[in-house]
Parts: C-alpha cells; sequence; structure tokens
C-alpha cells in the first residue's frame, strides 16, 4: 500500500517505517522540520516537510501522494518529561485541530482507510481529555481505527531503562501491533504488552496508576 504517515519522525513513527518498508508498502513520512527530512529518507520513506496546522498545504500534500492509508502518529511532547505539564495546551491542539486537519486532508484525497494514536489511560477531566475525547470520535466517525497504546517505555522514550506503570507497552511491540493492524476494521484497539485488545468504543480506557 501507499501509506501516508503523519508523525513520521516520533519515537514510533521512526520504528514504523522500515516495519512498513520491510512489507513492501510505500511512505510518505510527514514531519513539521526541516531537518528531520534526511533521517526519513534514511529509514525508507519519502520525506514530506510540511506543519500539519497549514491545512492547506497539508491536504496538497496528502492528495499529492495518493496513499491508500493514513496513519496519525502526531504528537507535541517535549524531550524532558518534567515538563509534560507545560505541554499539555501544545497537545491538546494537536489532537484536535491537527486530527481535523489530517482527517479533511485524507477525505479530499478519497482515503477510506485511517488509524490513529490515543491512550490506553484516563487523564484528570480538562483540556487533556477532551482532547484524547475528540480524537476518538472524529478518527471513528471517519471510519477509522483508534489505537490505545500503553505507556511507551525503552529507547527513546521517557522510560528508556525503567518500566512506567500499567498500562504500559513496549515501543517496538507497539510498532509490531501497529503494523499488524493496517487491515483492522473500524474500531478500537488496546494495545499493551500483554495483548492487543478490540473494546467497545464507549469502553473507558484504563486508569493509568
Amino acid at each position: 500500500m501507499r501509506v501516508f504517515l503523519a508523525g513520521a519522525s516520533g519515537v514510533i513513527g521512526s520504528r514504523l517505517i522500515p516495519l512498513l518498508c520491510l512489507d513492501g508498502h510505500e511512505i510518505a513520512g510527514l514531519t513539521r522540520t526541516e531537518s528531520k527530512a534526511v533521517l526519513l529518507e534514511e529509514l525508507g520513506a519519502t520525506p514530506v516537510v510540511c506543519d500539519v496546522y497549514d491545512a492547506d498545504a497539508l491536504t496538497d500534500a496528502v492528495v499529492a501522494f495518493e496513499p491508500d492509508l493514513v496513519i496519525h502518529e502526531l504528537t507535541d511532547l517535549p524531550d524532558d518529561p518534567g515538563q509534560i505539564a507545560a505541554y499539555r495546551l501544545r497537545h491538546s491542539r494537536i489532537r484536535t485541530e491537527g486530527t481535523r486537519n489530517l482527517l479533511a486532508a485524507a477525505r479530499a484525497a478519497q482515503v477510506t482507510r485511517l488509524l490513529a494514536q490515543s491512550v490506553a489511560w484516563t487523564m484528570p477531566p480538562g483540556p487533556g481529555q477532551d482532547a484524547v475525547d475528540e480524537l476518538e470520535r472524529s478518527v471513528l466517525a471517519f471510519g477509522g481505527v483508534v489505537l490505545r497504546y500503553g505507556q511507551f517505555y525503552g529507547p527513546g522514550t521517557f522510560y528508556p531503562e525503567g518500566e512506567p506503570t500499567a498500562p504500559r507497552v513496549q515501543i517496538d511491540r507497539a510498532a509490531e501491533a501497529t503494523v499488524d493492524a493496517l487491515h483492522e476494521r473500524s474500531g478500537v484497539l488496546v494495545i499493551t504488552d500483554e495483548a492487543t485488545t478490540r473494546v467497545d468504543a464507549a469502553s473507558a480506557p484504563v486508569k493509568e496508576v
């Protein structure tokens, strides 16, 4: 398939590219940073440098690639986990406005298949959880697949050595499970170390301890 991967230079996106290439897929990797284009090329993707908040440019890029599938792994998180709270509104924006722009671009390109990153735990009431809820509703309305990942751990994550509390998933396991989900029907998949489980869309995520 021709796969448009948004968030291609991120911790999971950069692992997805080699796996997808190994399966024979052709990848366009979206990044907003020119300096990341070389990395994406080395991994095997065609780099697309574009800001997800530039809706017109994003639509042009997706339409031009003519993908069969869009994968949404967009995040806006700090390198330092101690700054997560300060990035909460930025991350919420990419889950809401970023998701809306990506879905609009996919519709313009007549894409019918989409996978999108979500989380397998609840957050306190407020912008963070509201953004997750909006993302999941819009992806399911599109007919896509919501991937509720446990907390990532492993090289390049916030937990490079130890393990976070459950729900959790080792980052390479998460990437492999994502590739396995390419042909899943629309719905919600919870991806943790233990298993990949299909759940009812209305089911509450596992609460983070």
